[in-house]
């Protein structure tokens, strides 16, 4: 199967690193023109320049801007007002127990991980529906299914995710507009990195003893029993924004690695 995504644009959101770096370059080896998004203008400018390396006839661009804000994502909307391709990845997380999590915290987690991808998708789907066609993926986790304790307010907001993205794709039945979430399971992004090194370094072990120490003890359930590659995730939401996935949407797609232990 060879996917050719000549002529289509794509919009990634929180692409300067990680799932999302890893989607765009996808995205841009296989045709696509490419819009990167971060919170600055140094992250996105380094990001272009690394996919440019990595992809020399990449057709690429970007935006700096803080898309955990209305403001942010109308900066965005603004740049870039059509796309074929959506990809809502922007996200944060941070290991905190539940009892000292503050309203605070709730609230930038629920705006950056949930209101960022309702409000791109509530302008992008619009010119997809008009063009009847059109990719919208979300960014869910494993999180969203088997609730981290030590993570709750990230957990709910991937399940919240999960639910738009469903609803999503039932408002656009009937049309060549498909809309799919991705779960991923511990992968190695630029956050989870930073996260493991920092136990290593408090724990006394090395950053592989320590990624393969938080499988067995944080996700027992792992089927493949380790940290998932960047790419891995990204095979997936280049497939699903491609023509060949036409016949898939409303669908959560796991690339976790079997921890959540059900067959469905």
């Amino acid at each position: 199967m060879r996917i050719d995504l000549s002529g289509k644009k794509a919009v990634v959101s929180g692409s300067t690193a990680g799932i999302g770096f890893g989607i765009a370059q996808g995205l841009a080896q296989a045709g696509a023109d490419v819009v990167i998004t971060g919170r600055t203008e140094q992250r996105v400018n380094d990001a272009i320049a690394r996919l440019r390396q990595a992809v020399p006839e990449a057709s690429v661009a970007g935006v700096a801007a803080d898309l955990g804000t209305a403001e942010g994502c109308q900066t965005l909307i603004d740049a870039h007002p059509d796309a074929h391709i959506l990809v809502n990845n922007v996200g944060i997380f941070q290991p905190k127990p539940f009892f000292e999590i503050p309203d605070e915290d709730w609230e930038t987690f629920f705006q950056v991980n949930v209101m960022s991808a309702v409000r791109l998708s509530r302008h992008y789907a619009r010119g997809m529906k008009e063009r009847n066609w059109g990719r919208i993926l979300f960014l869910s986790s494993e999180s969203a299914l088997n609730i981290p304790t030590e993570m709750v307010h990230y957990g709910m907001t991937k399940s919240a995710v999960q639910s738009i993205s469903r609803g999503l794709a039932k408002v656009l039945a009937g049309t060549r507009v498909t809309v799919n979430a991705i779960l991923p399971g511990p992968t190695r992004s630029e956050g989870v990195g930073k996260m493991l090194k920092q136990m290593a370094e408090e724990q006394g072990v090395s950053e592989q003893e320590m990624e393969e120490r938080f499988v067995r003890e944080n996700r027992p359930s792992s089927i493949i029993q380790r940290v998932a590659d960047v790419e891995e995730v990204a095979n997936m939401a280049v497939y699903l924004a491609s023509p060949q996935a036409s016949a898939t949407t409303g669908a959560a797609l796991r690339v976790e690695g079997g921890i959540v232990d059900t067959m469905a």
